[in-house]
């Protein structure tokens, strides 16, 4: 009986829908009458894609949307992502299956994770993840994706068809073309989405998509206060720039050391050769080179302080921070003596010959809340397709010994 009152409610809708035309023109109807024919469709079969609403009523896809949120916000319907549901399920409605032990292999339930390969830092996040997810019973699907651009959606298409429930993910986005080029699709995602460590640019597609990320403009802050403490007042970054954490990091510097009354120099530069973002979703080849370098010679850090007049630097991340305090001793420089360092994330930090002061993102916390909140957006109680969450976990600074005050010179 469900299935046939839902086909007849179809059939309504779609007399209903023909009828807004006349002589072949479109006649723009009532905001209440397409909203009321929303709640129409919605309540008969379920959960209804934006996009299908869009189609059948022969408006767009933000028309929807709009219509889609004000009926939310007047309590009449619930959002997902892409997705609008009836405050209750009709009678006959297949809710989705909660996962159980013992399934069959698939992911009909299932939250798929997204990662990209060889990736240590986002890993900490996976873990974090998994352990939430996990005590809550829920099966992961995992997929890793591989470093070329674009890698990411074949695997989410994939998840989807299989059935999967929800997503957390976190692209590469080593590009920042490719980065623009995945918020199309990605805002598109018909389950719920949470985004682990990117911050998608403001006004974008995904920026009202829920994401969980560090701050990284605070922990650059805590890094630069840190050493104009120490009485340093030149100080070099040297960092990554490929990756989106990296691209916000030389951002953030530059920021705050242009703006700090008592920096009185410093410069950014690229930390290794290799760490550049190549090529763009449509090129092939070699890496273009930067002002840096990216094809050039590895970084003599010795000579650019001396250069500079540095005492201090910043550098990101922290395999990278050895390889160059390494380089740094190699050239007669030592830290802290000579040279005062901070590493930008802390997964290796405290294991060089000098435990290496850093600023250590909440990987693992970004992980479990992200999951948490997937969770919550999943849970269909009260308040689960409320507003969109963008949060920020604030890094920490881990004080160890590459960093000491400056010595007065006497004259």
């Amino acid at each position: 009986m469900a299935m046939l009152r839902s086909k007849r409610s179809d059939e309504a809708f779609k007399r209903t829908m023909r009828s807004g035309t006349a002589g072949g023109q479109h006649m723009r109807e009532p905001v209440e009458l397409r909203r009321q024919r929303i709640m129409s469709v919605v309540e008969s079969r379920g959960a209804v894609k934006v996009s299908v609403l869009a189609a059948e009523l022969d408006v767009s896809v933000v028309t929807v949307r709009r219509d889609v949120e004000e009926l939310t916000r007047a309590g009449r319907l619930r959002r997902g992502h892409g997705v609008a549901r009836p405050l209750r399920e009709p009678a006959g409605a297949a809710p989705v299956p909660a996962p159980r032990g013992g399934e069959p292999a698939g992911e009909g339930g299932a939250v798929a994770l997204v990662v990209p390969e060889r990736h240590s830092y986002l890993y900490e996040t996976l873990h974090g993840a998994r352990s939430v997810l996990e005590e809550a019973g829920i099966r992961i699907a995992l997929h890793i994706a591989p470093q070329s651009a674009g890698a990411e959606r074949p695997l989410v298409e994939r998840a989807l068809a299989d059935g999967a429930r929800g997503l957390l993910i976190a692209p590469r986005w080593r590009h920042a073309l490719s980065e623009e080029r995945d918020y199309g699709w990605l805002a598109d995602v018909d389950v719920p989405t949470v985004l682990m460590e990117r911050r998608p640019r403001p006004g974008s597609a995904l920026h009202a998509l829920d994401s969980v990320c560090s701050d990284h403009w605070y922990g650059v802050h805590l890094a630069v206060e840190h050493l104009v403490a120490l009485g340093h007042r030149r100080i070099v970054l040297a960092a990554r720039d490929d990756s989106p954490t990296a691209r916000t990091v030389r951002a953030a510097f530059a920021g705050i050391a242009a703006g700090h009354p008592e920096v009185a120099d410093w410069t950014v530069v690229l930390s290794s050769p290799d760490a550049v973002p190549g090529p763009g979703p449509d090129e092939a080849g070699p890496a273009p080179a930067t002002s840096a370098g990216s094809a050039g010679p590895a970084l003599d850090l010795a000579a650019l302080l001396r250069e500079r007049g540095a005492t201090a630097a910043v550098l990101h991340g922290d395999v990278d921070a050895l390889m160059l305090v390494q380089r740094l001793a190699e050239n007669g420089v030592q830290v802290p003596r000579d040279c005062s360092v901070v590493a930008y994330d802390d997964v290796v930090a405290a294991l060089g010959s000098t435990p290496l002061t850093a600023v250590a993102p909440p990987k693992a916390e970004i992980g479990r809340a992200a999951a948490e909140l997937l969770l919550h957006r999943l849970s269909g109680t009260a308040g689960a397709a409320g507003p969109v969450r963008r949060t920020e976990l604030l890094p920490e600074l881990k004080v160890r010994g590459s960093a000491q005050a400056i010595t007065p010179t006497m004259d």
